[in-house]
């Protein structure tokens, strides 16, 4: 029996033959996917022919425009340019149209489009798949269950909890005035913030401020942000297994190990406490409790118009993202087909000068009694059927924080240290926030109020 043999030049050129085999699918497949991306570009052009916006690059979009945290500059240039609405490139084929007019947010808003899945899937990692990234019925189910908790009757004993956590907080910048320099109050407010969303949800007991390891929470939170903003603006990092294997990638998986560890913690804890006997019934017999009376001080009609002239122009969220599950025409006759993905830029209707007159200048008196106003001009919280649910009791919580820290203090800007906003998940000044504060003379004493 004879045993053939390969010789070694044979076998080369049968490598060869494969290699070269492998190497025309390859150079096939990506020739079909080029002309897929340019024949999806096309369409993309022909449908957004009705909405002008700046040069952009063929690959690159507008990208370069992002660079240097100047997003939100060159919102407020094209507010001043394009009507109403503006495309915003992206890398390749992909493209953004973001919405700055009232009457096309009251359309989007009417809707029921889905929110876009290709950037709010980079949070599930971090806050899991609740009421922000659901949709369908799912969302409406999870929704009408967690409504209940923040009705009206609910949150007025809440208000109380938030002026005990204020006051923790404005007794620290007490013991901090002897410094003859300004204070970074961003931290401060953070940890407020967290203090009192222990206290409300989880009837915490004590005061998280005072805890150091409460302030590496925040810090993981204040990372998260800025690496989950970060990375839907980077071609490279789409894809999650690419993601994992780079240095953000990794930062963002401490992180958010970390965040889950205190979350986990603070519900175990919980759930212990309601074990204990008599605690279920010491809830059910929890009566409501009256409402502040700081919330009914002469000043508190002012209180809130400056409240609500600061979250016109530092918008909690500066843009929501939705893709159009059907067509859609806006007022004006301009339209935009089934699949496009269009950013409700609240920052930018907020400093709309067609909406908002002189929309630089922090004017609290256009919110006083009987101003006009569109019905959505003003978006702090979202509108329509997906608005904040928790918006009530952020409103309640910044007003008792408000009104009780300007009982205390007079705040005074830094000149040297202006803030600078930034966009990020959530807005936020690239610089912190520096106040000098000077400690009223005969105070009233907000204690014997409360």
């Amino acid at each position: 029996m004879s045993v053939s043999v390969l010789s070694p030049s044979r076998l080369l050129g049968d490598v060869s033959g494969i290699l070269q085999a492998a190497s025309l699918l390859i150079l096939l497949l990506l020739l079909i996917k080029a002309v897929q991306l340019y024949l999806h570009r096309q369409w993309l052009l022909k449908a957004l022919q009705q909405f002008p916006c700046p040069p952009s690059h063929w690959l690159f979009g507008h990208i370069q425009e992002l660079q240097q945290d100047q997003e939100l500059q060159r919102i407020q240039k094209w507010v001043e340019t394009f009507p109403s609405a503006c495309p915003h490139w992206l890398w390749g084929g992909k493209v953004r149209v973001q919405l700055y007019d009232p009457d096309y947010m009251k359309v989007i808003l009417g809707r029921s489009d889905p929110k876009s899945h290709g950037s709010y899937r980079f949070l599930a990692p971090w806050i899991g798949y609740g009421l922000l990234l659901l949709n369908g019925q799912t969302w409406f189910q999870h929704r009408r269950m967690l409504t209940p908790a923040f009705h009206y009757d609910i949150l007025k004993p809440y208000v109380g909890l938030m002026a005990d956590s204020v006051r923790v907080m404005l007794d620290k910048w007490e013991e901090l005035l002897g410094q003859d320099s300004p204070l970074e109050v961003f931290q401060h407010v953070s940890l407020m913030t967290l203090d009192t969303i222990m206290k409300c949800a989880f009837s915490h007991q004590g005061s998280i401020q005072v805890d150091r390891n409460s302030q590496s929470y925040i810090q993981a939170i204040s990372d998260l942000n800025n690496l989950v903003f970060s990375r839907v603006r980077n071609a490279f990092h789409q894809n999650d297994t690419i993601y994992s294997l780079t240095s953000a990638g990794r930062w963002t998986h401490r992180a958010c190990q970390l965040a889950h560890q205190h979350t986990d913690q603070v519900i175990q804890l919980r759930k212990a406490q309601l074990q204990k006997e008599g605690e279920l019934e010491k809830i059910k017999r929890k009566r409501h409790l009256d409402f502040l009376d700081i919330l009914l001080l002469a000043k508190m009609p002012y209180t809130t118009m400056c409240i609500k002239e600061a979250l016109r122009l530092y918008p909690p969220v500066p843009g929501i993202g939705r893709e159009l599950s059907t067509p859609v025409t806006f007022p004006d006759g301009r339209s935009l087909p089934k699949g496009i993905m269009v950013l409700l830029s609240i920052y930018g209707l907020h400093h709309n000068p067609k909406v908002w007159p002189n929309p630089e200048v922090f004017d609290p008196f256009r919110f006083a009694p009987g101003s006009a106003q569109h019905s959505h001009a003003f978006l702090p919280f979202s509108g329509g059927s997906r608005n904040c649910i928790g918006k009530q009791f952020a409103m309640n919580e910044l007003k008792v924080a408000t009104a009780l820290t300007l009982l205390r203090f007079e705040l005074l800007p830094d000149p040297t240290r202006i803030p600078i906003p930034i966009a990020r998940l959530v807005l936020k000044s690239k610089n912190g926030i520096h106040l000098r504060l000077r400690r009223l003379p005969n105070p009233c004493e907000d204690k014997d109020q409360l």
